[in-house]
């Protein structure tokens, strides 16, 4: 399974550390961008297996980077994982908004899980 391409996008230093070396250690190949637009870019480019995108970026949001990848169809396809430190009741309820139900039910059910305990 390893030797995947994974995309990180992510504006902080030290978080795009934790995922390279805890990626690099398990064998994938990386990619990284720091902004929405580097990421969309870069997507574009190199095709990547998987893409770690940060919600809150530099120009252009993670949402809005998630949009333009899905809206192409040489990048429609690809995996987009939304990695974000907000624990925001409004920016869970913006993130799904964003993505097709399809695509967010295993993180919907554990918000569902999370809310009811």
């Amino acid at each position: 399974m390893a030797n995947e391409l994974i995309l990180i996008v992510e504006d902080n230093d030290k978080n795009r550390k934790l995922m390279r070396d805890v990626l690099q250690f398990k064998g994938y190949r990386l990619a990284e961008a720091e902004t929405g637009e580097e990421g969309v870019r870069l997507a574009r480019e190199c095709h990547p297996d998987l893409i770690l995108m940060d919600i809150q970026l530099p120009g252009i949001s993670g949402i809005t980077a998630f949009r333009q990848i899905r809206d192409d169809p040489a990048t429609a396809t690809i995996p987009v994982i939304a990695v974000t430190a907000s624990a925001m009741t409004l920016d869970r309820q913006t993130i799904m908004a964003a993505v097709p139900p399809a695509v967010w039910r295993f993180r919907s059910l554990h918000v569902f899980a999370k809310n009811n305990a």
